[in-house]
């Protein structure tokens, strides 16, 4: 069995991977910490949990989390920055599900998060962990950087055609819409019901911190120059983003569909719909799937794809989850076979 540690246990990513995990058929959840929450039993504060973890949350200063194979960082950004270390040291796989380590330079990380950052030589060693893209890196990795829930949505949506060449890379255009979840747990004003309910609007279209990682990742995978357009909005519901995005053709481009049927052909989470689908957030809530469906429409110069995903599943706890399968040698899908919840 895996021994588990989670280190920020009462966020959303924190109980989606409870979750998740609970029922996971190789873990043993070892420790949770709060330092809110230490001493509740996680059933008290997470009704949804009971009978499935018994545990109670500790203070991070007391918890072992040495003795775990692994410890997941639900936490704000620049927290795991400070405390991977002792645990690489120690031999604990580390995989953070905030942005500490995904961005490789440096000194645009700490424009974009605002902070010092106080380990670079881990962000250098640090994989990022899209699975469909570094799969074969995050088996060996000690440290995995979990990518944001917009970059995967959007980039899973433009992989294929940035990697064929079909497209101008530097016209690229993400519209992309997320649940009031996206924003985490703590209290704000414009997340209340009252605020985001039969409401929608866009935010960071001045500039957002998923643009750089997004083009971070285009760019590694095509090694051509990406220019992206990257504009989030918040809609009126708990979880999901659908990211409608626009990549301008070039030349005779070929099949759209094939190559989408192609490029992810043998990926467990990820579906390419029929021809003329139009995916929709409530089919992938609670999976870890990302659902797209390509389309050229009137067979003009721009494709069209639609993805979507749950943001706290494969955009957040739900790919943590299968990248601790893939780093620990077991089936990618283990304990993330749900089916995604309907109506």
């Amino acid at each position: 069995m895996i021994r588990v540690g989670i280190v920020g246990g009462t966020g959303y990513t924190g109980v989606e991977l409870l979750r998740i995990l609970a029922l996971h058929p190789e873990v043993e959840l070892a420790a949770i910490t709060s330092r809110g929450n230490a001493g509740e039993k996680v059933a008290d504060l997470f009704p949804n949990l009971r009978g499935h973890v018994d545990l109670a949350f500790s203070d991070p200063a007391e918890a072992d989390l040495t003795a775990c194979d692994v410890v997941f960082f639900a936490t704000p950004n620049g927290i795991a920055m400070g405390a991977a270390r002792e645990l690489l040291e120690a031999g604990v796989r580390v995989i953070d599900l905030a942005a500490d380590f995904r961005i490789k330079d440096i000194a645009l990380w700490e424009k974009w998060y605002g902070m010092t950052h106080q380990s670079p030589d881990l962000v250098a060693e640090a994989v990022y962990g899209l699975p469909e893209l570094n799969r074969e890196a995050i088996r060996t990795a000690r440290l995995v950087a979990n990518p944001g829930c917009h970059v995967t949505a959007v980039t899973l949506g433009l992989l294929p055609l940035v990697k064929a060449g079909w497209v101008d890379a530097t016209r690229l255009i993400a519209d992309s819409k997320s649940g009031v979840s996206g924003a985490g747990r703590k209290a704000e004003v414009h997340t209340l019901m009252a605020e985001a309910g039969e409401s929608f609007r866009a935010y960071g279209v001045a500039g957002h911190r998923h643009q750089p990682e997004i083009c971070q990742v285009l760019q590694s995978a095509s090694g051509q120059d990406i220019g992206l357009t990257f504009v989030p909005h918040l809609v009126p519901m708990v979880r999901g983003i659908e990211a409608t995005l626009y990549a301008p053709l070039k030349g005779e481009a070929g099949d759209l569909q094939g190559l989408f049927e192609q490029a992810y052909a043998d990926e467990p989470f990820v579906d390419v719909m029929p021809p003329g689908s139009l995916p929709e957030t409530r089919s992938v809530r609670g999976a870890n799937t990302c659902r797209i469906a390509v389309y050229r429409p009137t067979g003009g110069d721009v494709a069209v794809v639609l993805s979507v995903i749950d943001n706290l599943v494969k955009g957040a706890s739900g790919q943590a989850v299968q990248n601790m399968n893939i780093m620990f040698g077991l089936p990618e899908d283990a304990g993330l076979r749900t089916i995604g919840l309907l109506p």
